[in-house]
């Protein structure tokens, strides 16, 4: 029975994606004695665990060779050996596409992968982000089509993944996981089977439930930034330091919980997750006012950057067209290599259509691809700043020396409030 092959660590499983989310939860089953088998159409990334290299921050490749090593992970890119797993977790990107709407085509691919080598006494659980649904209406029909029924033969269920990278107080280990299964049984095997791994399981009635309880946490997140940014543009306006002012409003003890302003949102979750909410509510008629509204002011954050920009150099006499302009950080977040959706991409874009001279320096990141141009980036120097007519603050890294930083630029621009507690005529916050 699967149940026994769950408590005596004897399931093999299989974990289809194997970047942020995927990777860091097949070490954790690896690490409790599982045999854990990663699928992914990215060769390079099966060559790097087949090897023990990782490409994730928060796994060591010390960790990931031992575990390749001891036998108790492995990779492939062969999905026929999906018919060897009794247990089959869904770890792939949920992007948007051009109009904004859900692309789910990594999860169709997935499912129909998983339908045909589905067996009896197997569960299957979904953990990409998506719309509430998505689990009962569209995975569900791809894998009955195989014969078998929910619940009786085989389990299905949906628990949204928490990852947060480069996260060093929470991990996936004591981040409590949401489950919400097909039916009653699926929800108890699904719950047994992360209880393994981490010390919190939080079950719900459903999977629409478990959906939207992903959906809600980041939306929460999108729409208090959106707020906060609008008090920012507002802070502007009244040449009030935004800082300052949310920095007073968190002494209140109760009542009040901080967010900070920045150059926009990044990541896959927080600029993603709210439109697939919006879309699916689209479809039943209902207009997501707040969301939409957060995410129009979100979004137009980079901009609003880089008018400060323009602005700061017009106040001593330079025009932004063949200004030298020094981006640091281009991670969507302080201390990793994550860009996805990262707001500074949109800036170094819109500075270089103003006729700017960008570059820019991360040192977690070698290169990056601007519309049709790729950007090396530059090695950090007191001299290199010395060479620009504005330095921008995009991502906090812990690395950066904001008072050196501060000390050799002409002008620097703060969006990320790194200059906390110094001073001079040639600061610019956001």
């Amino acid at each position: 029975m699967l149940q026994d092959k769950i408590k005596s660590h004897n399931a093999h499983i299989g974990i289809l994606g194997l970047g942020y989310v995927g990777l860091p939860l097949a070490c954790e089953f690896a690490k409790v004695g599982y045999q854990v088998t990663g699928f992914e159409v990215d060769k390079r990334k099966v060559d790097h665990i087949l090897t023990g290299r990782s490409y994730i921050e928060d796994i060591p490749t010390t960790v990931l060779k031992e575990l390749v090593s001891s036998k108790h992970l492995t990779a492939t890119a062969d999905f026929s050996k999906l018919k060897m797993m009794d247990i089959t977790i869904i770890c792939v990107p949920t992007p948007l596409n051009k109009t904004k709407d859900p692309d789910i085509s990594f999860i169709s691919s997935s499912a129909k992968q998983i339908a045909k080598h589905l067996h009896k006494q197997q569960l299957v659980v979904l953990e990409s982000t998506t719309y509430p649904g998505t689990t009962r209406e569209f995975v569900l029909p791809l894998l009955e089509a195989s014969g078998l029924k929910v619940g009786k033969d085989f389990y299905l269920a949906f628990s949204p993944e928490r990852i947060d990278p480069g996260n060093r107080q929470f991990h996936l280990a004591n981040t409590p996981k949401v489950v919400g299964g097909m039916t009653p049984a699926c929800g108890e095997l699904a719950s047994q089977l992360y209880s393994q791994i981490v010390q919190q399981v939080v079950p719900v009635s459903s999977p629409e439930s478990a959906e939207l309880v992903k959906l809600l946490e980041n939306t929460f997140r999108s729409v208090n930034v959106g707020l906060v940014n609008e008090i920012a543009l507002i802070c502007d306006r009244l040449h009030l330091n935004v800082w300052e002012v949310i920095e007073a409003a968190s002494s209140k003890p109760y009542g009040f919980m901080p967010f900070y302003p920045g150059p926009g949102l990044g990541g896959h979750c927080i600029p993603i997750d709210p439109h697939y909410l919006s879309w699916k509510m689209k479809s039943l008629n209902f207009a997501a006012r707040f969301i939409e509204l957060a995410g129009e002011v979100n979004s137009h954050m980079p901009e609003f950057v880089v008018e400060k920009i323009v602005r700061a150099l017009n106040v001593r006499k330079k025009s932004v067209n063949g200004s030298k302009i020094l981006v640091m950080g281009v991670a969507y977040k302080a201390n990793v290599s994550d860009m996805r959706e990262s707001p500074a991409l949109d800036v170094i874009h819109l500075l270089r259509e103003q006729g700017a001279d960008v570059s820019y320096h991360d040192p977690y990141i070698p290169s990056v691809v601007i519309g049709n141009h790729r950007l090396a980036g530059k090695a950090y120097s007191p001299k290199l700043l010395k060479g620009m007519d504005a330095v921008v603050i995009t991502t906090a890294h812990s690395n950066f020396n904001p008072k050196e930083i501060l000390d050799h630029s002409r002008l620097v621009i703060d969006t990320r409030n790194i200059m906390r507690g110094l001073s001079a005529d040639h600061l610019v916050r956001l």
